[in-house]
């Protein structure tokens, strides 16, 4: 199946061919220089002339145009290495005039003349528009320019590791961004079996929750009782932001095995009362930092409503991506105690069983442990407490440490339900012990929960999430949880 990396290329490729027909429109232009791929010293010098041609734009539109294809042509022929050295020049070399700003903020505190302040002002807001920027712009009028420049910011956060002018540059991308991506501009669209192939192929390689291994099984996710929905920019119509995919059903799910099996039967839509949304993937990581998911959801609740009105009930089954790395260091952290004979023996026979070192945080890497009945009957009460503690502890700025955590109950979702074994795949295993959670979306009380959220950092848990929560702090103030399996030795 097609990769995210393999549809990145294939999308750089097709920008060659479309932008080589516009140098050819305007008469070919100049022949492009030769340029080496991880762009030498000498090279960088040549780049740098270039990118001041395109600034000062003479020539008129037309040759603007030209110069900002051939100049994202030679980009694009750049290996990894250059790309990152392109990035940094323009970084360096064409960020804003800081004497020129501080000169203006000078003359703006001390004007004392109403329209001589507005004069000042109005050269400041230009000024701050910083001559990278200018630049970046002249690709929004080429063919596939929005998608390109999407992509060069993927390019971008790939390498700002601490180099504070790449990050500098990235700050004023966002914002370039934002204001194209403007939720006002966005289209929601209803994706079927009967979209175009080349789309459904974007949904198989983009998924990034639970993925799609076969054609047949993108079908499954297409059927009656199942609904995908994304976000399309005008400048991008082939490409969705962001997706969703739905699952109508009869009651709140807690089992994604269920919810991808397309062995079991579809539930009639009349019978239907409740819409899962099991699988959010922004299909764009150039985008990342722009929140599209709230209104997403929102859009979809409203919408699927309207179609369906015996749908009462709108949640999630969601992952829960680093519980199980949290998990570890809790394990070394919080140290383990002994627990009476027969829950002693399940684990211990399990690690016997698996040929594994008798200790928990081990036990739950093997692949195939979940499959033990005794070991997960023993494990299931306090891993889901912990899950409960994990969800509602906090980082520094006040906000829950798990991500998407952050993103639901941001949205104003609450914490309805934790599900023991509801991911038994690979991944599922790896992030979370196989437990993943529902967030419930109602209608009536979203606002509510996002102002509580908000301004108070209060996280809306349900009763049965809040006891598993009293239970495990009422549990780590007796005794450390989780057992060690064996004593330590002498």
């Amino acid at each position: 199946m097609t990769s995210y990396s393999s549809m990145f290329e294939t999308t750089f490729s097709s920008l060659r061919k479309v932008w080589q027909g516009v140098t050819d429109s305007v008469g070919g232009g100049e022949k492009l220089p030769q340029i080496h791929e991880s762009l030498s010293d000498e090279d960088i010098e040549l780049i740098r002339t270039f990118m001041h041609a395109c600034l000062e734009a003479k020539g008129g539109a037309v040759s603007a145009r030209l110069r900002a294809a051939q100049l994202g042509q030679m980009y694009l022929a750049l290996n990894d290495e250059g790309r990152k050295r392109f990035l940094q020049l323009l970084a360096r070399d064409f960020a804003v005039n800081r004497d020129l700003i501080y000169e203006l903020a000078s003359e703006l505190h001390q004007t004392q003349d109403d329209v001589g302040y507005l004069d000042i002002e109005q050269r400041l807001r230009t000024a701050l528009v910083s001559p990278r920027m200018r630049l970046l712009q002249q690709f929004n009028a080429l063919p596939q320019g929005v998608k390109f420049l999407v992509d060069l910011r993927a390019d971008l956060l790939s390498y700002l590791d601490d180099d504070p002018l790449l990050a500098s540059l990235d700050r004023e991308f966002i914002h370039l961004l934002e204001a194209w991506f403007d939720i006002g501009f966005l289209e929601l669209r209803h994706i079927t079996w009967d979209s175009p192939a080349a789309l459904l192929e974007k949904l198989i390689a983009y998924e990034a929750v639970h993925q799609i291994s076969s054609w047949e099984e993108l079908r499954n996710r297409l059927e009656s009782d199942r609904r995908c929905y994304a976000f399309f920019h005008p400048n991008m119509p082939d490409e969705p932001l962001i997706f969703v995919e739905v699952a109508l059903v009869s009651d709140i799910a807690d089992n994604v095995q269920n919810v991808l099996n397309k062995d079991l039967p579809s539930t009639s839509l009349e019978k239907a009362s409740t819409a899962i949304f099991y699988s959010i993937s922004n299909s764009q990581k150039g985008l990342r930092g722009i929140n599209f998911g709230n209104f997403l959801i929102k859009k979809v609740a409203t919408t699927l409503s309207h179609e369906f009105p015996n749908l009462k009930t709108f949640a999630t089954l969601s992952p829960i991506p680093n519980f199980h790395k949290w998990l570890d260091k809790l394990l070394l952290e919080e140290g383990y105690e002994d627990w009476d004979e027969p829950t002693q023996l399940a684990l211990l026979n399990a690690a016997q069983k698996f040929e594994c070192a008798p200790h928990l945080s081990t036990l739950l890497k093997h692949p195939r442990w979940f499959e033990e009945p005794d070991l997960t009957n023993v494990l299931q009460k306090p891993l889901l407490q912990l899950c409960s503690r994990y969800l509602h502890e906090k980082r520094a700025d006040d906000r829950p440490r798990d991500a998407v955590a952050r993103f639901h109950l941001g949205n104003g979702a609450r914490v309805e339900r934790l599900n023991w074994l509801a991911n038994t795949a690979e991944k599922g295993l790896e992030e979370s012990c196989g437990i993943m959670v529902n967030y419930l979306y109602d209608l009536q009380e979203v606002e509510k929960n996002h102002e509580a959220f908000v301004t108070e950092g209060v996280i809306a848990s349900s009763q049965e999430v809040k006891n598993l929560l009293k239970a495990a702090q009422k549990t780590t103030k007796r005794k450390p949880i989780l057992p060690r399996l064996m004593p330590q030795k002498e």
